[in-house]
């Protein structure tokens, strides 16, 4: 026959660990919310203001420069970029 007793100590794991898994819970989804993790995609027309050796700097209306990575377009150039609410990378958007 088995026993299946716990201990004193097992109980209190096993409690501690409960109250664990939903503290955790309850902090995932109600003080950081899962969609806040996916940003809203934010498109703008802007003016390229430097071409440093493949990366291009840009600004936009939400204050935060911009990086653009293996850009082609020189100073001067308009383009429409993408970017993630908030971020500070962004792509070129092709026509």
């Amino acid at each position: 026959m088995v026993d299946l007793e716990l201990s004193y100590g097992k109980k209190m794991g096993l409690v501690f660990g409960g109250a664990f898994v939903a503290a955790a819970l309850v902090l995932s989804t109600i003080v950081f919310p899962f969609w806040n993790l996916i940003r809203e995609d934010v498109y703008e027309e802007v003016i390229i203001l430097n071409n440093d050796g493949g990366v291009c700097y840009v600004e936009t209306k939400d204050i935060i420069p911009k990086t653009i990575e293996n850009c082609t377009l020189e100073s001067g150039d308009k383009a429409t970029i993408k970017f993630g609410r908030g971020l500070a990378w962004a792509v070129v958007v092709e026509p």
